[in-house]
């Protein structure tokens, strides 16, 4: 476990996964994390994502009601029931506080039954719908752990975090209003850290001005604890996952990737961008903005230093060997989208119609490219929305079509964006001709590149077929570097 300075005035806000409270043996794990955390931080706020699998559970439970089953409504119903009631009955021993947790959790779980058949009878949910269901299972996670908690002999409490994070309305990605929540959350929790409990906070959820339950997006946990760790203000914020930290690669696709033991804040922003799943996108910015540390730590190996993140300066010192690239992940599902016609040329305003194009759609582009010629723009979409995004840039350069201005607006089959990190790039000559020496040696072809103006990435597209053997490939790039 990291080290740190006992202090009676520290604070700390710590995460835990859905991994990480997901059976009984984890929630063991994570309570002596705690209790062993406590003798160096007695100020302690902790986030709790739903247990593993719960919120997929009641998703698809949701999805499937807009299609009118409701049979499986009372089926997802008792699996919830059971599922935490099992994990009840290990963790929490006092019969009377379980029975308690578990008709509140009872409550929850007719809220997802009532509001499934309202969505069953009226053939579909709305985004306010669904961010009601999803909040459910950290709503469940969390009247569970505290309560296991206090069984453990931690005086604790939980706090659902709509009354702490105000956000706007807009569903299944809400923003927060940071003014307005740190009012709330000190409100809330200075008093009970002051009475030495441990607040249990859901992650994920926040609330509108109203009341209204929001989300932050999936796999917001993260970004829930950056959020109160930064208004509390905490000293530093701990992630407890499933993982030793941020890893060179993933481990699934290459066994030999490594833990870093310390990342930018600027790297570990491109990692999360492009694919890695360690860490929420927006988790980074709350921490950088309020300069408190962050650390990634394995709840499974809790005496494992894990990652830590540090700012971006190197105080003038140029990278060694290892500190060039440290990482590669990748994107997958993904289709290339291009617009060409030499009548673009010199043209104003046809980027701008296009990603316009692209915004009507919801989309999120991860990867932009443009011939200097400007004959052609070619972009990244998400394979799922590639035909819808290719209906409305046909209907936006309809005209332009017809007069040959443009000739074609096409996508390619599946492809991977594969991106590289390391801030030692933009110090070091002869990084990207070492990258594409590489895969060309193994026989893969790039088929669009990127790198921002920072250097800290470059992004590169490569048929689906080819993206194991590219991380593969480029990891060994990694590892040649640490010898």
């Amino acid at each position: 476990m990291p080290e740190t300075q006992k202090s009676s005035n520290r604070t700390l806000t710590m995460k835990f996964g859905g991994t990480s409270v997901g059976s009984p043996e984890a929630i063991t794990n994570a309570i002596k994390i705690i209790q062993d955390t406590l003798t160096d931080w007695p100020r302690l706020a902790v986030v709790i994502s739903a247990m593993s699998g719960v919120t997929n559970l009641l998703l698809d439970g949701a999805n499937r009601a807009t299609q009118g089953e409701q049979e499986h409504i009372s089926e997802t119903e008792e699996t919830l029931l059971e599922k935490h009631g099992s994990i009840a009955e290990t963790v929490i021993s006092n019969k009377t506080k379980r029975q308690q947790i578990m008709g509140e959790i009872s409550d929850l779980v007719d809220v997802f039954g009532s509001t499934c058949r309202a969505i069953a009878v009226l053939g579909e949910a709305t985004p306010r719908a669904m961010d009601t269901i999803a909040s459910l299972g950290e709503r469940m996670s969390v009247r569970l752990f505290s309560a296991a908690l206090e069984s453990a002999g931690t005086p604790s409490c939980f706090v659902e975090a709509t009354k702490l994070i105000e956000t706007d309305h807009q569903y299944q990605a809400a923003h927060p209003d940071f003014e307005s929540t740190t009012k709330k959350t000190r409100a809330v929790l200075h008093p009970i850290l002051a009475q030495g409990q441990v607040p249990i906070v859901t992650g994920f959820i926040g609330a509108a001005p109203d009341g209204v339950i929001t989300t932050l997006g999936r796999g917001g946990s993260d970004y829930s604890a950056a959020i109160i760790g930064a208004v509390l203000p905490a000293d530093e914020v701990w992630i407890w996952t499933d993982v030793n930290g941020v890893m060179t690669a993933d481990p699934r696709t290459v066994p030999e990737a490594q833990t870093l033991p310390q990342i930018t804040y600027r790297e570990v922003a491109e990692l999360a961008y492009y694919g890695a799943k360690v860490l929420h996108p927006k988790t980074i910015r709350p921490v950088v903005e309020s300069g408190i540390g962050l650390r990634i730590c394995n709840t499974f190996e809790p005496k494992h230093p894990g990652t830590r993140l540090v700012n971006d300066s190197n105080n003038g010192k140029k990278p060694n060997g290892d500190e060039v690239i440290k990482a590669v992940t990748a994107i997958r599902a993904q289709k290339l989208v291009t617009i060409e016609g030499r009548g673009m040329l010199g043209v104003p305003g046809v980027a701008a119609r296009a990603f316009g194009a692209v915004a009507s759609t919801g989309t999120s582009v991860p990867l932009i490219t443009q011939a200097s010629s400007e004959q052609s723009i070619c972009f990244a979409v998400p394979v799922e929305v590639a035909e819808k995004v290719l209906s409305a840039l046909k209907k936006t350069f309809e005209e332009e079509i017809a007069i040959r201005d443009i000739d074609r607006v096409w996508t390619t089959e599946e492809v991977s964006i594969i991106t590289v990190v390391g801030k030692g790039m933009k110090d070091t000559p002869g990084v990207a001709g070492r990258i594409f020496s590489t895969l060309g040696n193994e026989g893969v072809n790039v088929l669009a590149i990127a790198q921002g103006s920072s250097e800290v990435s470059i992004s590169l597209v490569v048929i689906a077929e080819d993206t194991e053997n590219a991380i593969k490939s480029l990891h060994k790039i990694i590892l040649a570097n640490k010898k």
